[in-house]
């Protein structure tokens, strides 16, 4: 394999807020990706750094009375703590007010305005005569022009959910100081997104594979039809009193987030090739064969993949190679709510004493190379990684370490590679196998391809492998017998280098947790993808086991939710940010009260999936119940369902249904349902549900 030289950066946090947990799916996936290419032996730089300009900061730094360095310098500290506590390992972290930035910032509007791509406008905003500034659309409030709800911000309503603009609400006020806002006309700066150059790059750009399948279909809805042009003019400016960079040769005159803050990924990688020695051109210049790839959330695609790569092929660079664009986060099948106690801070996540590795395995479990949102549920959370993690995986080392200290001198065994369980499992990575009926592709391709919950499954299928060994040998039955101490040494060896094997596999996901394996393995450098190919050798000297993972406690979940739960009395609504760059302003999760009917964000909560029934049987002293075995593609669930009277189990095999796959878990006296199947009836039957021939296991319903 030849080395590669890649770039990769991950959306710049807002620098006026906590890092929480719907932040750190992408980081972690990001770092996920980094940390296996690194294995690989190619040459990787992750950068980010924090998105650190705008009135928000500006006005947060008023209120403390401190200047907006001093708290961009200290949020900045906190948001790389937060990061490393999740072992998320950048090459470098930074800050977008920053010289480089700057630099880039002016050079690349510079190459704009020569290539005639910048023009300028009267445009009539509300300004507020009291602090005498021009106010950001979510700094303004008021009366929804469609509904008429009263605290509406001043791009869209939350209670009917019509977008308009801040000079449509009724009754206005600034949320800043309470006056009503008079209309004030400004000049502004524009980048020229609808000008034709940057229309036809973008319509053979965006459909050039750069993108994701269903961005790429979101991308010809926002570009439209040949011959259309639905693409608007970018406002890149704003005006003093403002935090930020002024604008060359226009006093008063500031960039806008729409140009300096992405600039801020060259201005890190800017600083760390300064500091490393590293070919700043050879990444970013228009001809570079170096790869460069952006891992983002859906909700700022519209900037990074048309703003962005427009601006940057009209200023004479290269554009991305791929935009990863990932969906959102919801706690227990609901956007994250401080009432709820599901607003979760990396820090408090911390605080209460939770394993970092624990949500880092969850949410690769749960992650795709799609756009789907993933749902993170407290009590599987804790259920999956205490089977996965504790009853599967360090369990092989701790069925195995005692024997060989205790018995052998910690030394191994020589291993047969050819031996059955090292085949077995090795053809999880280096061949493809057949499992269940489904064409296994290796594990480091699901990693490259950031099919995190495949690759976790088939490292999962290896710990299986792995116990049944054990189990069939039965290595405390081994001990006892003088005669079987051979076997019971090479039995244990086996389960070692199993457990070993896995540890490289998870070093992406698990780094902490691998690097503490490599450390009871006695071995010094670390794991590379090539080292699973390969045996620990005859009489080397494992060190002495100590415990590399607890179990989850459920205790700590309730307390986590209990820190997190935010009182429900009245406050006054403060205009803030826990947003990334493109989204500065974003409202506080509150409680509102259900219509009777439900939306299709609602709907889209439900993840139905089709599923094929594996096995069905009947459930002892369950009068009503039968027992399910569910392949939904990544995985396997067991669901208990009350269709007894309808079905005869032995003709359910291999039968499609459809099944609700985020429904928490349910603990029964016959053992844990983990979904539910659908059926339809009105007391004269019932009618399970399934889906037309050509469907297949793991297939979302929407």
């Amino acid at each position: 394999m030849s080395k590669r030289k890649i770039l990769v950066t991950s959306a710049l946090p807002y620098a006026n807020g906590s890092i929480h947990l719907g932040h750190l799916v992408e980081y972690i996936q990001t770092d996920i990706w980094v940390r296996f290419q690194k294995m690989q032996g190619h040459e990787v730089h992750y950068v980010c750094a924090d998105d650190t300009h705008g009135t928000p900061i500006m006005l947060r730094a008023e209120k403390e009375g401190i200047t907006p360095e001093a708290l961009i310098a200290r949020v900045q500290k906190e948001h790389e703590r937060d990061f490393a506590g999740f072992h998320v390992e950048f090459d470098h972290y930074y800050t977008t007010h920053s010289p480089e930035t700057r630099q880039h910032a002016e050079g690349i509007y510079t190459k704009l305005k020569t290539a005639r791509l910048i023009t300028s406008r009267a445009v009539e905003q509300f300004y507020d005569p009291v602090k005498q500034m021009f106010l950001p659309d979510r700094f303004i409030k008021g009366e929804c022009p469609k509904c008429g709800a009263r605290d509406q911000y001043g791009d869209n309503c939350e209670a009917c959910g019509a977008a308009y603009a801040p000079t449509d609400l009724k009754n206005p006020y600034s949320a800043v100081s309470g006056a009503i806002p008079v209309k004030k006309a400004s000049e502004h700066f524009f980048f020229k997104l609808s000008d034709s150059r940057c229309v036809d790059f973008l319509r053979e750009w965006t459909t050039s594979g750069t993108l994701q399948p269903e961005a790429a279909n979101k991308m010809r809805e926002w570009l439209g039809e040949a011959g259309e042009n639905k693409l608007s003019d970018w406002d890149i400016s704003r005006d003093a009193p403002y935090f930020g960079f002024e604008i060359p040769d226009a006093p008063g005159k500031y960039f806008y987030v729409w140009l300096d803050a992405p600039v801020g990924y060259m201005g890190s990688f800017r600083k760390l090739c300064d500091d490393k020695g590293i070919d700043f051109d050879e990444f970013w210049q228009k001809d570079s064969t170096a790869e460069l790839y952006h891992f983002i959330g859906k909700d700022i695609l519209y900037f990074h993949a048309l703003f962005w790569p427009a601006m940057l092929r009209n200023a004479g660079y290269r554009t991305p190679t791929n935009i990863y664009a990932h969906g959102f986060l919801t706690v227990n099948g609901e956007k994250m709510s401080k009432s709820r106690g599901t607003f979760i801070t990396a820090e408090s996540y911390l605080q209460q004493g939770l394993n970092p590795e624990w949500l880092r395995y969850y949410y690769a479990a749960k992650l795709n190379s799609t756009m789907e949102d993933i749902d993170l549920n407290l009590e599987d959370f804790a259920a999956r990684v205490n089977s996965d993690l504790v009853g599967k995986f360090v369990n092989i080392a701790a069925r195995c370490a005692g024997f060989i200290e205790k018995r052998f001198d910690s030394k191994l065994a020589a291993i047969n590679l050819n031996d059955e369980p090292i085949q077995k499992a090795f053809q999880y990575t280096f061949e493809n196998v057949q499992n269940q009926g489904r064409n296994s592709e290796w594990i480091g391709e699901e990693y490259n391809s950031r099919e995190y919950g495949k690759a976790v499954r088939w490292i999962m299928a290896v710990t299986n492998i792995a116990n049944q060994y054990v189990d069939q040998e039965k290595p405390w039955e081994l001990a006892k017998d003088p005669s079987q101490l051979e076997r019971l040494h090479y039995v244990c060896s086996v389960g070692i280098n199993l457990f070993r094997y896995l540890a490289i596999l998870l070093v992406p996901i698990l780094p902490a947790t691998a690097d503490r394996a490599r450390h009871f393995l006695n071995e010094l450098d670390p794991y590379t993808w090539k080292n699973a190919e390969t045996l620990l050798p005859e009489g080397h000297k494992i060190n002495s086991y100590d415990h590399l993972m607890t179990r989850v406690d459920p205790k700590q979940i309730t307390a986590l939710v209990e820190a997190s739960t935010e009182s429900l009395k009245p406050t006054t609504p403060q205009p803030h940010s826990q947003q990334r760059h493109a989204q500065h302003q974003e409202n506080v999760v509150e409680t509102t009260t259900q219509p009777a009917t439900i939306s299709i964000d609602d709907f889209s909560k439900i993840d139905l999936r089709v599923a094929r029934i594996v096995n069905a049987e009947q459930v002892e002293g369950a009068d009503k119940l039968l027992k399910l075995t569910l392949d939904i593609g990544t995985e396997q669930r067991t669901v208990f369902a009350g269709i007894k009277s309808a079905y005869d189990p032995e003709k359910l095999k291999g039968r499609l249904t459809v099944m609700v796959a985020n429904l928490a878990p349910r603990k029964m006296k016959f053992g844990l349902s983990e979904g539910m199947v659908l059926a339809a009836g009105d007391g004269g039957g019932l009618y399970l549900l399934g889906p037309d021939e050509g469907a297949q296991p793991g297939m979302r319903i929407k």
